[in-house]
């Protein structure tokens, strides 16, 4: 830019991943400046806001966490539930010829339809919420203590269809356990059943 050395300050290196941050510092430290200039990234500069950051990533996971495992908990009590409530038509099926893993099945389908009900509108509520936020910032924050004005919404469609096939794949597999109910029931009983 046809400045003279006393009237550079420092410069800025923008990068396309942050992965790379440490990396190019280093090169830039070793190899292209002189010996009393020093290169310092933007984690070193302002390492609050990035602790911040990495806290907001635990928080993530164990919210996740704990989510699914609610999940898991209620659709096991629920499949039970169905299970003992249709005792007669399980006791009624097998003496019809029908085999345990073909009950199981039905079971598992209509576990299947509970949660992608419950997903759907979980998306919609969830979804739309974001969408206010993001368009209208009506959660506010404390800038001294957060680095910002008000929460920032990003939603990526992947990401959500990734949360919500994973939910349905792992809630399903924990219920394939407590569908061994159904092959622990003993025909004869169960048609006597009420």
């Amino acid at each position: 830019m046809g400045w003279k050395e006393d009237q550079v300050a420092g410069f800025e290196v923008f990068l396309d991943d942050i992965n790379d941050l440490k990396p190019l510092s280093e090169d830039i430290y070793y190899n292209h400046i002189p010996n009393e200039l020093y290169a310092e990234t933007i984690r070193q500069k302002f390492p609050g806001i990035f602790n911040w950051l990495d806290l907001q990533n635990i928080n993530e996971v164990v919210i996740l966490s704990l989510m699914v495992i609610v999940a898991i908990i209620n659709m096991i009590t629920a499949l039970m539930i169905l299970i003992f409530e249709r005792t007669n038509m399980i006791g009624v099926l097998k003496s019809m010829g029908a085999r345990n893993w073909g009950i199981r099945r039905i079971f598992l389908y209509y576990a299947a339809y509970i949660i992608l009900n419950g997903l759907l509108w979980g998306n919609i509520l969830g979804v739309s919420l974001c969408m206010l936020q993001k368009y209208f910032k009506l959660i506010r924050l404390d800038e001294e203590n957060y680095y910002l004005s008000y929460a920032p919404i990003y939603l990526n469609p992947w990401t959500i269809l990734a949360l919500n096939v994973g939910t349905l794949l792992v809630t399903l597999l924990f219920l394939i356990i407590p569908s061994y109910l159904v092959s622990r029931i003993n025909p004869v009983k169960a048609i006597r059943f009420d």
